[in-house]
């Protein structure tokens, strides 16, 4: 018994997790914009790890040394506090897109999208169409069935391998990846993430396929809170293809009380997820476009006009004007730009340099044999850039004061040097026991680079 639960926006409705989706190949202009851009999204996946800057990996997520470099920009675990900048972006740009064109996200540049499809265009090749892989499926077990699945599950598991030795490559530098890839010198932690990235990619996008969509992935849950009835979706003109029915190309729609819907069944055939979008709108939808394809194919065969099934909104399905501009996307937008802007703005103020200041905590100060009174430091240095630099340190606030510290303090990049510094002045110049002042650290190559660190001096 099926059981249909009804919202403003939105059809709920039990899936049978034991059918399998045979997904029917389908050309057409939303499919080659998608192809398109999965082919441009897979190249820049497999390039960027091979691009170098400045004779180094450009993009490197080193997790081991705790170092995330892009290009001429390293960042450390310090630097967490811009990811939740980046989720905020990532989350209201999302809520953008959504609330304007659907799940465009989920149907042209989601990463199980694109290698599901991907994986179905491999089994395409090799088992053949549509109905060649359901008659296959129901077949006995022959030599000839044997060695096509055998075939196509290697090329998956190789295409698996791959994808899994390409991610990885964004946290192991790639020449050392691939060399003891080739040697077998992978360390038994790299093998292991190689490996489990592997199977993971493997069974999702070989096996599961629209099963992660609709039973894991938590957008499909939450996509109706954003949705309305301005949003631009996938979806049938229920008032012009009712009622559906098979005919002739020759006969005329309107004598046999019918619209233009041919019961054709494309697009349900082309559905990645397995649905009939005639049902009106369904959670499990992505919004490929596949079905739109289809049926603007068989309308074109029919002498009908396309569009049955097009990108569209309800307002519009209605006879109303849609309201591209409405109070919740004017506010995602504006939102999108303002958090975009302050995480541009912080990633372009931030200091490439972090210090520490640690008191000597044996003794608050000491005399020396002049008289005047010291204080002793240790001042942490982490260089985050990726040049070695040199640094001067100095104070302010503090006149007739005397530094001592090391003559050369050269810190290499991506190291912390610890810096022993005492300073010495006469007590009488100072009015009170404790004087508040700052330490100054300035990079010499790049004077830009500077950082102030507060601390305190006590006298007697």
């Amino acid at each position: 018994m099926k059981i249909n639960i009804k919202e403003e926006h939105l059809i709920i409705k039990p899936y049978n997790s034991q059918t399998s989706v045979y997904v029917r190949e389908q050309k057409g202009f939303y499919q080659k914009i998608r192809r398109y851009i999965n082919w441009l999204l897979m190249f820049i996946f497999i390039a960027v790890p091979f691009v170098q800057f400045n004779d180094q990996q450009a993009v490197l997520l080193d997790v081991v040394s705790q170092e995330f470099r892009i290009f001429n920009m390293t960042f450390w675990p310090q630097d967490f506090t811009l990811l939740a900048g980046i989720f905020m972006v990532a989350a209201f740009a999302l809520f953008f897109i959504t609330s304007w064109i659907g799940r465009v996200w989920c149907g042209y540049v989601c990463p199980q999208t694109v290698w599901t499809l991907a994986y179905v265009w491999v089994e395409h090749r090799i088992e053949g169409t549509r109905n060649q892989r359901i008659a296959l499926d129901k077949a006995p077990w022959t030599l000839n069935k044997i060695t096509k699945k055998v075939l196509k599950h290697s090329s998956w598991l190789l295409m698996s391998l791959f994808t899994a030795t390409t991610f990885i490559s964004y946290f192991v530098p790639v020449d050392e990846l691939y060399r003891g890839l080739f040697d077998f010198g992978l360390s038994g932690v790299v093998t292991f993430w190689l490996l489990f990235f592997g199977v993971v990619t493997y069974g999702n996008a070989g096996w599961m396929k629209e099963h992660f969509c609709i039973h894991f992935c938590p957008y499909s849950r939450f996509q109706s809170a954003m949705f309305d009835k301005n949003t631009f979706m996938v979806a049938y003109d229920n008032k012009r293809g009712e009622s559906r029915g098979p005919r002739k190309r020759k006969d005329d729609p309107k004598e046999l009380g019918l619209g233009d819907c041919v019961d054709c069944n494309l697009c349900v055939d082309v559905c990645p997820a397995g649905i009939d979008i005639r049902n009106g709108i369904q959670y499990e939808c992505i919004n490929c476009g596949l079905c739109i394809d289809a049926c603007d194919q068989t309308m074109a065969k029919f002498n009908y006009a396309k569009g049955l099934i097009s990108y569209t909104s309800e307002q519009a399905l209605a006879g109303k004007k849609t309201n591209r501009f409405n109070l919740k996307l004017v506010s995602y937008a504006s939102l999108t730009l303002i958090f975009t802007a302050l995480l541009v703005f912080a990633i372009d103020s931030r200091i490439p340099l972090e210090a520490n200041v640690i008191r000597d905590r044996t003794a608050l100060y000491r005399v020396n044999y002049a008289g005047v009174v010291e204080n002793t430091y240790t001042v942490k240095i982490l260089n985050k850039t990726q040049a070695p630099l040199h640094f001067d340190i100095k104070v302010d606030s503090l006149t007739n004061s005397e530094l001592t510290l090391p003559k050369n303090v050269l810190i290499s990049a991506g190291t912390m040097r610890e810096i022993p510094i005492t300073l010495a002045i006469d007590g009488y110049e100072l009015e009170k026991k404790i004087t508040h002042f700052n330490f100054i650290i300035q990079a010499i190559e790049k004077p830009e680079i500077v950082l102030q660190k507060n601390t305190v001096f006590f006298r007697n």
